[in-house]
């Protein structure tokens, strides 16, 4: 194992990665996201672009859902395994090789999940926006799997820094949190948050959709909901713009993240490892 390169490994690895998620039933992640998307679409599936107000807290619905499968899939799967992958390092084993394996496994697993939640979310939204760039259809598709699949490379980057899946999950709901409140649509954002805003899924998650959704437009009428009392448009926003720059910089930055987090991910085990 020591003399093979990075791409034999990473073939190894992700081959016993997926073996061990066969064995684990890996199927019940995608159990998880069907119940999810369910009960999401079916409670904002009937209010869906009838107002600004109504379809801007759908969307924060969906992608809130989105991000929370992503880190669920992977919060725990690289702590729980820290003593194996410790042996494996001094054997030869290279970190970026099994994280590559692991990042490329869950990649199918958000893929199968995204396919299921746009599904689902069909069946009770009425989807009759024009896309920017393409079908409607198939730019939320593309933003809910970067919405999970960022969230779950976030997961496995929380999973590399926690020591123990215990800690990992008491890290989990602060990360939920944080990105439900940066996504701008709960609270108006200052100065100083706006720029943490940029390193959360949930901001450009939300501008995707909201652009695809083109909100910006008159054909949503304003009214006041007594459930979101701090949502609402007094101006156009420009998170919002119906702009194929605006779509390609919010795909852009998830993809950036997920880089980030992926890179994270891999020094945080060297440095774990670094006197095996």
């Amino acid at each position: 194992m020591e003399n093979s390169s990075f791409f034999q490994q990473t073939h190894v690895y992700f081959r016993k990665i997926r073996r061990i998620a066969y064995k684990e039933k890996f199927w019940k992640f995608i159990v998880f996201a069907f119940i999810v998307s369910f009960l999401v679409a079916a409670v904002v599936g009937k209010d869906m672009f009838t107002t600004y107000e109504s379809t801007k807290s759908g969307f924060f619905s969906i992608a809130s859902a989105s991000i929370w499968i992503g880190v669920f899939n992977s919060i725990q799967n690289i702590c729980k395994e820290h003593e194996i992958i410790r042996a494996e390092y001094r054997s030869g084993m290279k970190i970026s090789s099994y994280v590559t394996a692991t990042v490329l496994w869950q990649f199918i697993i958000c893929l199968i999940q995204s396919v299921m939640i746009l599904g689902v979310c069909y069946i009770f939204i009425d989807f009759n926006s024009d896309g920017v760039l393409m079908p409607a259809m198939i730019e939320y598709f593309i933003t809910i799997f970067l919405m999970i699949f960022g969230a779950d490379v976030m997961g496995l980057m929380i999973s590399s820094i926690a020591g123990t899946p215990t800690t990992a999950m008491t890290i989990m709901p602060f990360t939920l949190i944080l990105q439900l409140i940066m996504s701008g649509v709960l609270f108006e954002l200052g100065k100083w948050s706006e720029k943490i805003a940029y390193f959360t899924f949930s901001k450009w998650g939300m501008s995707a959709l909201g652009s695809t959704a083109d909100l910006n437009n008159s054909k949503f009428p304003l009214e006041i909901s007594k459930a979101f009392p701090n949502v609402t448009r007094l101006k156009a926003e420009e998170a919002y713009d119906h702009t194929a720059s605006n779509m390609l910089i919010a795909w852009l930055c998830c993809l950036g993240l997920a880089l980030l987090f992926y890179l994270i991910s891999i020094a945080a085990l060297k440095i774990k490892n670094r006197d095996s």
